[in-house]
């Protein structure tokens, strides 16, 4: 049995702005619902482009089938309808929902808009030229800013709270749809639009669908459900864990599985658990650490050398579970050296040593003190892994479904992956994983305590650097060729990022950091010159609308609704006293 309840905010509960356009919130709420609708029957460019025919039989010329909605059209015509839901419908947080429905309509139909016009040369494109009109994307924006303004007028209430007490078995099938849902937005995210020289409209398509998705999950987030499927995954924690594992597995038979995502997919796994391992020392220790790529860097270095490469320096041959644990074993030792002048620094100036560590990785291995980097000609010709005759590098078939290229090291990566995540979680609640948060909290309160703060800051090192190495050897194996090259200061400022986007001290922040820092520039290769500058605000938006990161942990969650609840009494008293 499931006994289900939905409890909106409390009537005293403060309203975070409501405005003159109260009494306009649930006709502009309509109207702009409706107009959203007819945006998607309308055609949105006048005339073909030079590059071809906008996607979705957008093209007056070739409208011939208006209610054959597809792709950004179908996305638009979606976010109206949701829109008119919310109007009426008996949901909490309305006006939160209708304002975040508002914005993704607002994006998708205006990235359409100024991509077409610049493509098209002139706002002709959008509007009307020779007598052809076509304002589809006119009619979007305006239904996009109706719906943001309904959601001020409705009024911005906290997020709703959703008190479900579902059975066991109910809860098992909410998850199972929930990240079966998951699976499909990742592989349509990655698949939307194609990559490169196939669609000339690829970057403008992804920033379209990124718009809708922010929408709907802004939605879902705003009516409480996000917040309730989080505190059903903690309480399920085991069921949820292998859920995701099966959808990360699965990701090979949808559309997404190709060589080319095989590809990127393994380097973002590689890289997510290298993040995760940074994590322990940053997230949790709170330890600033700028040079943290160069143990993922030793890992491939020793693992390489006994890889049995004709440039290995050792001559010897390892079985890779056995080299990748050497490699391991020693990013560990290295870590723990690093980590040693924590006992006397802190802050600002453990960043420099742990930068001063990096670079010092950097040009030993460009010079090849010690004969074991190869310098500048790397280490080439790594033998690729391989499993009972099957070569990680080579398509598999799985009875009739023939599988691409890499497969193999993408599944290699997803258990390393979850690996990680396992001794992350582990140590952040364990006993250990309490004293570095403590440390991180305030070092002399935490010695004060008892905690034995000097031991406790080396471990931290110790074991993120490991993770590292380990991380390093299957990065070895993967790409073939090891070089200092793929270690540089660069790399550990795009680790760092991760950590710091995803969420410091949250296990999946770090992978979907990770996943956005290599995902992102992929899929803006259409925009050339100007992809680093649209990722480089993505990223400075998302931290200034979520400074915590995109998914926060909870504890820091708390810390920050904390600090937020004393600025704001501070401001109440200042304001009365003025």
């Amino acid at each position: 049995m499931s006994t289900s309840t939905v409890s909106t905010p409390a009537a005293t509960a403060p309203v975070e702005k409501r405005s003159a356009l109260a009494p306009l919130g649930k006709p502009f709420a309509v109207a702009g619902g409706v107009l959203g609708i007819v945006a998607a029957l309308l055609p949105w460019v006048t005339f073909s482009l030079n590059d071809g025919n906008w996607p979705d039989k957008s093209t007056l010329q070739f409208f011939d089938a208006p209610f054959a909605v597809t792709g950004f059209r179908w996305h638009v015509l979606l976010l109206g309808v949701l829109v008119l839901v919310a109007a009426f419908a008996p949901v909490p947080s309305r006006g939160r929902v209708v304002r975040a429905l508002g914005w993704g309509l607002t994006i998708v139909s205006f990235v359409n808009a100024a991509y077409i016009t610049v493509k098209g040369g002139g706002l002709a494109a959008i509007t009307a030229l020779d007598g052809a009109t076509a304002f589809g994307s006119v009619v979007g924006l305006i239904a996009g800013v109706l719906a943001i303004l309904a959601g001020y007028g409705i009024g911005i209430e906290p997020v709703g709270e959703w008190k479900f007490k579902v059975s066991t078995p109910v809860a098992y099938l909410v998850l199972l749809v929930s990240f079966g849902a998951v699976l499909y937005a990742v592989a349509a995210m990655l698949t939307t639009g194609g990559v490169g020289a196939s669609n000339p409209y690829a970057g403008a398509i992804f920033l379209s669908f990124l718009g809708f998705a922010g929408g709907v999950l802004g939605a879902l987030s705003g009516v409480g459900f996000v917040r309730w499927l989080s505190a059903l995954s903690e309480q399920h924690r085991v069921f949820s864990v292998i859920v995701l594992a099966a959808c990360a597995l699965l990701l090979p038979f949808t559309d997404a599985g190709n060589e080319y995502w095989m590809t990127v997919a393994a380097n973002i796994g590689i890289y997510a658990a290298t993040a995760i391992g940074l994590n322990i020392v940053v997230g949790l220790a709170g330890l600033l650490d700028l040079g943290y790529v160069a143990f993922m860097g030793i890992g491939a270095l020793v693992a390489a050398n006994f890889s049995g490469a004709a440039t290995a320096h050792f001559g010897i041959t390892l079985p890779f579970p056995v080299a990748a644990v050497v490699a391991a074993i020693v990013a560990g030792i290295f870590g723990a050296i690093v980590g040693s002048p924590t006992l006397r620094v802190r802050g600002d100036y453990l960043a420099i040593v742990t930068l001063a560590f990096g670079e010092i990785f950097t040009r030993s291995a460009q010079n090849n003190i010690g004969g074991i980097t190869n310098g500048s000609n790397a280490i080439p010709g790594i033998p690729p892994l391989s499993l009972f005759g099957a070569e990680f590098n080579k398509s598999i078939s799985i009875g009739a479904v023939k599988l691409p290229a890499g497969v193999l090291y993408y599944v290699l990566i997803v258990l390393l992956v979850a690996a990680t995540m396992a001794v992350f979680a582990n140590l952040k609640f364990s006993r250990i994983g309490r004293a570095w948060i403590a440390i991180r909290e305030d070092e002399d309160a935490a010695r004060a305590m008892g905690i034995r703060t000097g031991k406790m800051k080396i471990l931290a090192f110790l074991i993120g650097a490991t993770l590292a190495g380990l991380a390093g050897a299957v990065f070895a194996h993967k790409n073939g060729t090891v070089s200092y090259e793929s270690f540089k200061f660069l790399e550990s400022v795009t680790l760092l990022a991760a950590v710091i986007l995803g969420g410091m001290g949250s296990i999946p922040g770090a992978v979907l950091g990770a996943a956005l820092l290599f995902v992102l520039p992929e899929k803006l290769r259409d925009f050339e010159d100007y992809r680093l500058m649209i990722f480089g605000l993505a990223l400075i938006l998302i931290m200034r609308f979520r400074p915590v990161g995109l998914i926060p942990d909870a504890h820091r969650r708390a810390e920050m609704i904390e600090r937020a609840d004393e600025n704001a009494e501070e401001a109440h008293v200042e304001a009365k006293k003025a």
